[in-house]
């Protein structure tokens, strides 16, 4: 790996490390700086990421259970796929700026909440 190959993954690595800086729901509730706004935003996401892998152990056992275990499986894996391609996408406008972690943070909670969502719902039925 070369010097700016490790010096772009250390930059991102302050962006997106989950619980690099831990924000409280107090803090995030008005964030009034930029950074503030990235930490929250990663926080957000962090949370939905959890929330996520929660749903996806029942919605696998469900698939499992009519066999689709396997079909889900494929389906998870391009959707996770999907979703970290458009959110790259979505961000790519503001490459450079501060504001760039914040669109990248926003579409990866949002995309993520409702693939919960779907998947909440599957095993429910």
């Amino acid at each position: 790996m070369g010097p700016l190959a490790l010096a772009a993954g250390l930059l991102l690595s302050t962006f997106f490390a989950p619980g690099a800086q831990a924000q409280s729901a107090l803090e995030c509730v008005s964030p009034q700086t930029q950074q503030l706004m990235n930490a929250c935003a990663a926080r957000d996401y962090d949370m939905s990421d959890i929330a996520l892998n929660a749903a996806w152990g029942p919605a696998k056992s469900y698939a499992d259970s009519i066999k689709q275990g396997a079909a889900l499986l494929k389906a998870q894996r391009a959707w996770l796929a999907y979703r970290d391609a458009a959110c790259e996408v979505q961000a790519s406008p503001y490459q450079g700026g501060s504001i760039q972690p914040l669109i990248h943070l926003v579409c990866l909670s949002e995309l993520t909440e409702q693939r919960t969502a779907m998947l909440n719902e599957f095993r429910s039925n």
